[in-house]
């Protein structure tokens, strides 16, 4: 067991239990911010559940998950019966309700073996728990006298959207009467959000749009959001330059315990060349096979001059959106990389007509996932078609790459409507998207004034982004602090 000295007392090493939201961009996010304390001394164990557990072990192989000595993988069940499509994402609802009434028993077992020596395989006790979504794991911080850090893999305005649930709830406007209230105009209702301006209902994460009083979404991330006040920090994935305002008003209700640290990927990049954290590539983010030809592909094009089009990992849409989606693309003229997962057609195949194929073979690439980071960053790459998860958009930020914005669901609203307004990144395409919206939108973003300005800004963002993740830099000193004031184990 390891352990570390200070003031002539010796504690040992400190032990960060991992848990995230079982979903990609969850357990992407999370794993980035286990890898950071990691490098800063921490012993890990990260856990999945059991279905993404074994998503793993499929997609990577068998010793995908044999980790590291200090860099353990583990899972506990869920209670959910077997998915029809093993290596899809499971329902959200389902998950939802698991989380809220299931999961805790067997974390709870988990920390408890983990402390005991007979079992612990050598590990040292857990010390503090880091939970990205998962409120049972800040009460079962409580419970066994160890810190908690709330980790919202969000943006502020984000996470500050998901705090109005419960003064939604509180003032009667969810849940809906019916679903009239989706298409009336009530959605257009001014909503006083701190730290933002001009907020309407239709910008808050959508999960406040039900007729179901016992809707299982809201409730448990209603229950997330409050779960923050029982936590000892909490953790942004942003950087303060990106949300100033935001994050002035976040830390008014959680005084002196925000940590905004982002881009996580820019911290990982400068601490890559140690032999130990080398070691640590080995482990994946992906739940998907990613497919590099893409990258061969983009090697032949030339600078910025293709979008690439990625809906996430969870968004579905319909086979008539995903025709206008690919004739704009291919009516567009400009080169195109499109990710679509097997399950992105809600109960089709991505089936194409004739003339898609036509023009896509000149024009297009059709990748079913890819390492979207290594994509983003090419130099080929300018501009990128998203559903506004947060991760994307970090993502994109962080290679000065502009955007055009379809949000599904949860945070993406308040993402785009952000992403658009406040940062001057994106253009919005229309829920009900058609081809001739599709291809004026691509051509403007990839060739036309607007586009340029909005790349300019993106490279702006992506300067400064690189500057809180320098040393001295605001996002490395968060991470200091949150490491040395509230995870250590002499902190206290």
């Amino acid at each position: 067991m390891g352990s570390e000295e200070g003031a002539g007392v010796v504690f040992p090493k400190p032990h960060a239990l991992c848990i995230s939201f079982p979903s990609q961009s969850h357990i992407k996010a999370t794993l980035k911010f286990a890898k950071l304390l990691h490098n800063r001394g921490f012993h890990i164990t990260f856990v999945n559940n059991e279905y993404n557990h074994n998503r793993f072990l499929r997609t990577k192989g068998p010793h995908a998950l044999d980790g590291l000595p200090d860099f353990r993988f583990t899972s506990i069940p869920d209670g959910l019966p077997p998915s029809d499509n093993p290596d899809s994402t499971q329902d959200v609802p389902a998950i939802c309700n698991s989380i809220r009434n299931f999961m805790i028993s067997p974390f709870r077992d988990l920390v408890a073996k983990l402390n005991d020596p007979q079992h612990s395989n050598g590990a040292p006790p857990v010390t503090c728990i880091v939970t990205d979504t998962m409120a049972f794991a800040v009460d079962v911080a409580r419970e066994f006298g160890i810190p908690s850090v709330a980790y919202w893999s969000f943006a502020a305005c984000g996470f500050m959207g998901f705090k109005q649930f419960k003064p939604l709830l509180d003032q009667g406007i969810t849940p809906f009467k019916d679903d009239s209230y989706l298409t009336n105009g009530y959605l257009e209702t001014p909503f006083e959000v701190p730290g933002m301006k001009d907020i309407r209902l239709r910008d808050l994460p959508s999960f406040f749009r039900t007729t179901d009083p016992d809707d299982q979404v809201f409730y448990c991330l209603m229950e997330v959001a409050e779960a923050a006040h029982r936590a000892s920090a909490v953790l942004l994935h942003t950087f303060d330059a990106l949300e100033p305002n935001v994050l002035t008003a976040l830390n008014e209700i959680y005084p002196n315990r925000v940590y905004p640290v982002a881009p996580m990927q820019l911290i990982l990049n400068q601490i890559k060349s140690t032999q130990q954290e080398s070691s640590l590539d080995t482990i994946s983010y992906s739940l998907w096979k990613e497919e590099a030809e893409c990258l061969r592909w983009l090697d032949t094009k030339p600078p910025n001059s293709v979008i690439y089009v990625n809906f996430g990992s969870i968004t579905t849409m319909s086979k008539q959106h995903l025709i206008e989606f690919g004739m704009g693309f291919a009516n567009s003229d400009v080169s195109f990389l499109w990710v679509i997962r097997p399950d992105l057609v809600t109960g089709e195949s991505a089936a194409f007509p004739p003339e898609f194929k036509e023009k896509a073979d000149k024009t297009g690439f059709i990748s079913g996932w890819c390492p979207q980071e290594d994509v983003l960053n090419h130099p080929a790459v300018g501009g990128f078609l998203t559903h506004c998860g947060w991760g994307s958009i970090i993502e994109s930020l962080t290679a000065g790459v502009p955007l055009l914005c379809w949000p599904f669901f949860g945070d993406q609203p308040i993402n785009c409507r952000t992403a658009c307004t406040e940062w001057g990144i994106g253009m919005e395409i229309d829920k009900d998207v058609k081809r001739n919206d599709v291809e004026e939108l691509v051509r403007e973003l990839m060739n036309g004034d607007k586009g340029k300005k909005m790349r300019s800004k993106a490279q702006d963002w992506a300067k400064l982004a690189r500057e809180a993740t320098s040393p001295g830099g605001s996002s490395v000193l968060n991470l200091d602090r949150l490491v040395s004031q509230v995870l250590s184990p002499n902190s206290k």
